[in-house]
């Protein structure tokens, strides 16, 4: 079986929006910005043999927010510059009843299957509760972004990091389960 290193997009692998202490997705071309350091943290994980998947909720789709297309678009630009293997998304809102709209961990399970992923083998970084919680509930072990937004804090356990490439960087140092 195989690890992975589950990624949230927005405040994990590119800048989001932050208004009145929440975070927003980019909706376009111009405001979509990769973060300093993950280009290097997402080399060192795959060098390690890991598999980098992002795991996003993207519900300005489904409002019309958001235009399909520039979404695309930016997942194009991600797996053509990143060291990602694939870009899952959940296009629900929060009024869908879905399996893979974070917090659930739909996405990630789906990923398991197509990937042989071993889940307790394997980590999720994410900026907000739901991407712990999802996190958690697939079997991983997570790591929180603490951006201080005005919203509730995910439960424990997590280890908590400044940005993506602190989190590898303490992913790498783990030994690989036997």
């Amino acid at each position: 079986m195989r690890r992975a290193v589950f990624l949230d997009r927005d405040g994990v692998i590119n800048r989001s929006l932050v208004r009145d202490g929440k975070p927003y997705a980019p909706t376009t071309l111009g405001e979509f910005e990769i973060l300093p350091g993950v280009a290097e943290a997402l080399l060192r994980l795959r060098s390690a043999g890991f598999l980098n998947l992002v795991v996003t909720n993207q519900p300005d789709i489904t409002t019309g927010k958001q235009q399909p297309e520039i979404l695309e678009a930016m997942h194009a630009r991600l797996l053509a510059e990143l060291a990602l293997d694939a870009v899952r998304v959940c296009p629900h809102t929060d009024a869908a009843v879905c399996a893979c709209r974070k917090p659930a961990p739909g996405l990630l399970l789906e990923a398991a299957r197509e990937y042989d992923i071993d889940l307790k083998g394997s980590y999720m970084v994410g900026d907000r509760w739901r991407d712990v919680e999802a996190g958690q509930r697939a079997g991983c072990e997570c790591f929180f972004i603490d951006y201080g937004y005005s919203e509730k804090s995910p439960k424990k356990p997590y280890v908590a990091v400044k940005s993506l490439a602190e989190a590898a960087a303490v992913i790498l140092s783990i030994p690989a389960p036997r």
